[in-house]
């Protein structure tokens, strides 16, 4: 038998975060017979890698993880070099597909020198960190139309924040939605009842959300925005809870605001959870105040599930393609927000798969048509 082409796909790590989840999503539709990926993800240094959320299925599927030291900056000469030994002894795949592309121009060029035929970026955010990281990452960010053979982007706007404002009419420009599994997400009431008992809040109106603790996210403001509905609802004698679904370096701090607010009884940090599908069926309304985004893959799952969703209008257009999703300026009030909320709480949740599938967001679709890009070389 043949054997499959391999693709490279390099990675800040394999936590379940929204990039990660969207290639697991891919890799699991991709026919492995042909196409079999591989991750090169990033460690603080030797030996002080932790496994992480989907190292166990990426080899059961039956894709290899390589690593590099993580990039701080001040280590570039090195995590060059690093770059370098590393294709210079694993130079075997058709193609490097980078989405970390803060680094981008560095590994994709030592990728080309090592003799891998075809190099693409890969944008999955329209925005920066704050501070001088979100200025370096811009300044590396800059050679990389011009870099890479094909420059893939979630959304219009993240190609646009990514390669620059050229992209958009560039032979190498693609948009690749972040594309979901949607029946998986399908309205159950059983799993509904069966997470609420488990979770202690069966009578209660549950807010969601599902996201990396990131200064992104914004968790600050959506906390806010909870001890505001949790207020309104408590005067007219009802009860509210917050179901937070994720990790990540901001968590502590999250946890610090609800003590502050005085919400910390009712908050749950939930972590990360392997069938996250299930926990959508437990939530009453979707809440996603982030400062940037690219195109966030939760909130398609949260339209999938039948959730209404309140969104930062500083998310791309692209992902409000049902009238479940309503756009909110984020320079708001918190209390803005929770009005409109509680005014518009209730609503039946239905099958929304079929619009997730019309609207491009159908994973077997990309599947079947990256799977075709990755034997060709061409996009068709």
């Amino acid at each position: 038998m043949k054997e499959p082409i391999r693709v490279l796909h390099v990675l800040g790590g394999l936590s379940l975060g929204g990039a990660e989840s969207r290639i697991m999503d891919l890799y699991r539709c991709m026919d492995r017979e042909k196409v079999q990926f591989d991750f090169l993800v990033h460690q603080k240094a030797a030996g002080e890698r932790i496994p992480e959320f989907y190292d166990e299925e990426v080899e059961e599927l039956g894709g290899k993880i390589y690593f590099l030291p993580k990039f701080k900056g001040y280590n570039y000469f090195s995590y060059r070099k690093a770059v370098r030994e590393f294709f210079a002894q694993h130079h075997n795949f058709r193609l490097v597909q980078g989405h970390m592309t803060s680094t981008a121009t560095i590994y994709l060029p030592e990728a080309g020198k090592a003799g891998i035929p075809i190099k693409a970026a890969h944008a999955r955010s329209a925005g920066v960190d704050k501070g001088m990281k979100g200025i370096v990452t811009r300044l590396l960010r800059i050679p990389l139309l011009g870099m890479a053979d094909y420059c893939f982007a979630c959304s219009r706007e993240a190609g646009k924040s990514v390669f620059g404002n050229k992209w958009e009419n560039s032979p190498k420009a693609l948009v690749l939605p972040n594309a979901i599994d949607a029946q998986r997400f399908i309205y159950k009431q059983e799993v509904r009842d069966r997470i609420r008992k488990k979770t202690g809040i069966e009578d209660c109106f549950v807010l969601g959300h599902v996201g990396r603790f990131h200064y992104a996210k914004n968790h600050e403001f959506l906390l806010e925005i909870f001890a505001a509905v949790r207020n309104g609802l408590k005067e007219k004698g009802k009860k509210a809870a917050l179901m937070l679904l994720g990790e990540g370096p901001g968590m502590d701090t999250a946890k610090k605001k609800a003590a502050l607010l005085g919400i910390e009884e009712d908050v749950f940090f939930m972590g990360n959870r392997k069938e996250v599908w299930d926990y959508y069926q437990a939530m009453d309304y979707f809440v996603f105040p982030s400062r940037f985004e690219g195109l966030p893959g939760t909130v398609v799952e949260a339209q999938a599930a039948g959730l209404k969703c309140i969104i930062s209008d500083k998310i791309t257009p692209e992902v409000g393609f049902t009238e479940l999703v309503a756009y909110k300026d984020i320079a708001l009030p918190a209390e803005d927000w929770a009005k409109q909320i509680m005014n518009d709480c209730l609503y039946e949740r239905k099958n929304m798969c079929q619009a997730v599938e019309s609207a491009g967001f159908d994973v077997r679709e990309q599947a079947r048509r990256m799977e075709s890009f990755y034997l060709s070389g061409k996009i068709g």
